[in-house]
């Protein structure tokens, strides 16, 4: 398997870097798309980087933010161009909530801009909370249960015509089953980075772990929540650790005393052979 970043907040190999998170990922003869980003970027460090997205077999959004998913339109606008078949475009995989209306509590709306009807006549839509193989390795997860660490609300969302507090219960994560372990592929970990982790090694049932790459959600985090985060981590002993977007410096260099700690930037490839 092979990940490229397309996106993350810092940048390599002279491209463009924006807060967001996007990775291409090659895996078993099949091209699958980790989120989008904040913009269509992802779509011109991808040119620069010579990746073809009209061989996409799948596009799979972490959850329904705004850094995840506002280069839907971008991707919409690639596909329609040179008319593009149906059967020829990716499968959508994400959570059932991912699609849904989401607001600040200051009422500015932050989440996807192109509503779940107009995607569906796009992309072969595929909206699930049970974890899905992708290919005979690669494994979508569904619905983290959570388990470990408590439940965040964060803003708002509309279910069913209801505005109601927003769990995030949409937010998920890839897992590669590699022979030497798990390289587990996140978007922002709104669900708990140790849930995610849990959860990958209970459905691919496989305690090794040997890479995480993505946002781990530990921005200034409460001292005691970030130690009980450290203290699994070192129990947990991965291979090493690739946390980006939304994960700060102090968190990585408390994650680096129980753990190799890299960087990750857009242009970074990460192969595991």
């Amino acid at each position: 398997m092979r990940l490229t970043v397309l996106v993350d907040n810092q940048a390599a190999r002279n491209l463009r870097a924006e807060w967001g998170l996007s990775i291409f990922i090659e895996a078993d003869n099949h091209r699958i798309l980790f989120d989008v980003g904040a913009s269509d970027l992802f779509l011109a460090n991808a040119a620069r980087l010579k990746i073809n997205f009209l061989e996409l077999d799948y596009l799979v959004l972490s959850h329904g933010h705004w850094d995840h998913t506002w280069g839907l339109e971008g991707l919409l606008k690639l596909y329609l161009t040179p008319g593009l078949p149906l059967e020829r475009r990716p499968t959508l995989i994400a959570h059932p909530l991912a699609l849904l209306p989401k607001f600040r509590n200051n009422g500015t709306g932050y989440g996807s801009l192109v509503h779940e009807s107009i995607l569906e006549r796009h992309f072969q839509n595929n909206l699930c909370k049970e974890p899905l193989w992708l290919t005979d390795h690669l494994v979508y997860l569904g619905e983290i249960e959570r388990k470990i660490e408590r439940e965040q609300v964060m803003g708002k969302t509309i279910i069913s015509g209801v505005l109601t507090d927003d769990y995030l219960w949409d937010d998920t994560a890839l897992v590669y089953k590699h022979r030497q372990g798990l390289v587990i592929i996140t978007g922002c970990s709104h669900s708990g980075i140790c849930n995610i982790v849990s959860q990958a090694q209970k459905i691919c049932r496989e305690e090794r772990v040997l890479d995480i790459v993505g946002g781990f959600h530990l921005l200034n985090q409460d001292p005691g929540r970030l130690q009980e985060t450290v203290f699994f981590f070192k129990n947990l002993n991965p291979g090493q650790l690739h946390p980006g977007h939304c994960t700060d410096l102090d968190s990585k260099a408390a994650l680096r005393q129980v753990a190799m700690v890299k960087e990750l930037a857009t242009g970074l490839q990460l192969n595991y052979d």
